[in-house]
């Protein structure tokens, strides 16, 4: 341990580990500005002692005088009050110490962030198509006057409804059903089109709708007894029929049944 010329006990025998007072001689240089024993080649600027190779180590701080920056009186080569380092005048250098107590920059909020955010930066990915479809199902005064223009045994007798309310159902699992609820058969369709007023067109069992892999769904008509359409035209009974957004449905007297993406 040793003693600084300011009565600090330091365990650094050349600067005072308190106060930064020069204790001793500073280190020797040799003649190229390389410390003993130090590799070749290495100069002064490198170890800390000079500005460049051969030069002399800076000279140590003079006591006394009054640090610029909290008026106390100067006992060595940094400030006992503020850190302030005398060698640095002119340059408002502290301590480590002393930036590492300034309180920490606040963190921008969500909306700082966004209006921070550079053009073109990243966005959330959209959802996989398919992911979420929705099946409407409407009446549809048009498909129900093709129906009754095309004639059949019982179209005289069946009158469209006065009142039909929208119904939306989230497509979800493998497949979905489509057709009339009947506890003797034991069918319970995921799309029960059996609520009043009941379509008398749509057969137990009239259509399946089938998720693809990619998340997209298909219609097929497992042999309904009067058909299903797609768009316009009828599909052949057995056959998978692809759908996109927006496709409509139609089956029974009167029903239409819109498979959109989302909600």
């Amino acid at each position: 341990m040793a003693t600084c010329p300011a009565g600090h006990t330091s365990a650094s025998d050349d600067f005072c580990d308190v106060c930064g007072v020069l204790i001793g001689a500073a280190p020797s240089l040799t003649p190229g500005g390389t410390p003993p024993g130090a590799p070749a080649g290495t100069g002064a600027g490198a170890w800390g002692g000079g500005t460049g190779a051969g030069e002399a180590p800076a000279a140590a701080p003079v006591p006394g005088g009054a640090c610029p920056q909290c008026g106390v009186t100067r006992t060595g080569q940094f400030c006992e009050s503020c850190g302030y380092d005398f060698t640095t005048a002119g340059q408002d250098t502290l301590d480590p110490a002393v930036y590492r107590s300034a309180p920490p920059l606040p963190v921008p909020t969500g909306s700082q962030r966004a209006a921070q955010a550079p053009p073109g930066g990243p966005v959330s990915a959209a959802p996989p198509g398919g992911a979420e479809w929705t099946a409407v199902v409407s009446a549809d005064r048009g498909y129900y006057d093709a129906v009754q223009a095309a004639g059949g045994p019982d179209a005289a007798s069946i009158a469209f409804p006065a009142y039909v309310p929208q119904r939306r159902f989230r497509l979800a699992g493998s497949e979905v059903r489509i057709g009339r609820h009947s506890a003797s058969s034991g069918i319970d369709p995921e799309i029960d089109l059996s609520v009043p007023p009941a379509d008398p067109g749509v057969s137990r069992l009239h259509a399946v709708l089938l998720k693809a892999p990619d998340g997209t769904w298909s219609v097929v008509d497992p042999g309904s007894a009067n058909g299903t359409a797609v768009n316009g035209s009828e599909i052949p009974q057995g056959k998978v029929v692809p759908l996109h957004d927006g496709d409509r449905i139609h089956l029974g007297a009167w029903t239409a049944i819109s498979v959109v993406r989302g909600g």
